[in-house]
């Protein structure tokens, strides 16, 4: 039996909550899977999962021995990644994740420049609007815009990002120039559908020094950030988007910023990767030669 093996499938059943979905991780059959950690049951003579219905919980011993196998894993993984050269010249592949349109316009540009001064590093750029797991889906690091969850995940701090919200010229010819986020109610708005979607948008009560909740009903709901930006051009709408977003437009003239008093506190981006021993050399390298280029770009 590899005993490295079926502690990582031990470990990969707790992390995803059932031993089907580490199967589905670890593209193993769930049979498979289920006899790896039984045989290691078995050799260990003592129970280290409880099998319930809807959720796996350790045992005692299974809380030890969990604990010890991700010791042990990360220690192979770190010792791997020492004897390929990862800790003494950055080559490899980077797998770095970044939101579609944040990617494009600003991680793109350091990614490659950063290829041209590290030959020997290859970059995986995944740009999407949805936060991958970073361990599980085997990213190296992330750009994440907003506030972060607690968790086990080094984050570096690289600027703040406002929220803006603008309408075209001729909107607001037709319709009037909001003065309070209250006007917005007889707008029209364009807005990105989100998985979740939120009941209104929030906005600084400068009088009550706390935050309003103004309910909007979208005229016309998009897919991504660039479609609701070329909305908002066309007249179709007021959106409310991250400064980025509507940056060239702006400078166009082709939008005008709205209510910019009571815009909340801006957004944090970090660089975002796995605190998970020493950091290979090609992720050192890329967070040295990143952060003050986005810290330049974001000031």
């Amino acid at each position: 039996m590899d005993r490295f093996e079926s502690m990582a499938m031990l470990v990969a059943a707790i992390d995803n909550g059932s031993l089907s979905a580490a199967g589905r991780v670890m593209h193993v059959p769930l049979p498979t899977l289920s006899r790896k950690i039984t045989e290691l049951e078995a050799r260990l003579g003592t129970r280290l999962l409880i099998r319930g219905t809807r959720k796996l919980t350790l045992t005692d011993a299974g809380v030890a021995y969990v604990a010890a196998a991700r010791r042990i894993l990360e220690q192979v993984d770190d010792a791997e990644r020492e004897a390929a050269g990862e800790f003494q010249t950055p080559k490899g592949e980077l797998v770095i994740t970044a939101p579609v349109f944040f990617g494009r316009l600003h991680v793109l540009p350091v990614v490659t420049d950063f290829l041209a001064l590290y030959p020997e590093i290859n970059v995986r750029l995944l740009l999407v609007d949805h936060n991958m797991h970073l361990i599980d889906e085997h990213v190296d690091m992330a750009v994440r815009i907003g506030k972060l969850p607690d968790s086990a995940l080094y984050a570096t701090y690289v600027g703040p990002m406002r929220s803006m919200v603008c309408a075209s010229p001729h909107l607001l010819a037709t319709h009037g120039v909001p003065t309070v986020p209250d006007d917005l109610r007889r707008f029209p708005i364009v807005r990105v559908a989100m998985p979740v979607p939120t009941p209104g948008w929030q906005f600084r009560s400068p009088d009550a020094g706390g935050v309003v909740d103004i309910p909007v009903s979208p005229r016309l709901a998009v897919s991504t950030a660039e479609a609701a930006v070329q909305a908002a051009i066309r007249g179709v709408g007021v959106v409310n988007l991250m400064r980025y977003q509507v940056l060239e437009a702006i400078q166009a003239g082709q939008l005008k910023p709205l209510l910019e008093p009571f815009e909340l506190d801006p957004s944090p981006i970090h660089l975002l990767h796995a605190s998970r021993g020493q950091m290979p050399l090609k992720m050192r390298c890329f967070l040295d030669f990143a952060r003050p280029r986005l810290q330049a770009i974001l000031a």
